[in-house]
């Protein structure tokens, strides 16, 4: 049977700052308010990170808009939220962390089935000329396809 997976955000400036090694996925600790602003796709990825701390994953600057029939039950939008994954894969990104300098990216959050996930990248930061020469690429490419249009209009 086949889990059903909306995806209720995406960190599109992720790729474009960081070189994308390995993805994991990740449960996340919620509050019921907090679901019920994430179905609503109150919530920014942007700025957001992760990190190991006392052998426990974390998320960092994970913006979930406050629920707006919640009242008192409301938490703080950028409260720092525990991610769920078993030992050793916390323990292998902690050692990669440390030994090789990666980050910890949050990519996307989405809802495998009634349950929310959050899609990990292992990631490199990219230097300006990285990002100058991948946006040049792009624009090649795109050049490229538009020429191949064009051609196949005028036959």
């Amino acid at each position: 049977m086949k889990m059903e997976t909306k995806t209720i955000a995406q960190n599109k400036k992720a790729r474009h700052d960081f070189f994308i090694e390995d993805t994991f996925e990740a449960g996340i600790e919620l509050f019921g308010t907090e679901v019920k602003s994430l179905r609503a796709g109150k919530v920014n990825l942007k700025d957001s990170y992760a990190d190991v701390h006392n052998g426990e994953l974390y998320i960092y600057n994970l913006h979930i808009s406050p629920y707006e029939q919640g009242n008192i039950f409301n938490k703080d939008p950028l409260r720092i939220r525990k991610l769920l994954m078993h030992k050793r894969e916390i323990n292998k990104l902690m050692g990669l962390k440390q030994t090789q300098g990666y980050t910890l990216v949050p990519l996307s959050l989405y809802f495998k089935g009634s349950k929310v996930k959050v899609q990990l990248a292992l990631a490199k930061g990219k230097k300006v000329y990285d990002k100058r020469h991948d946006i040049a690429k792009k624009d090649a490419e795109r050049r490229m396809q538009k020429a191949t249009r064009v051609d196949r209009r005028s036959e």
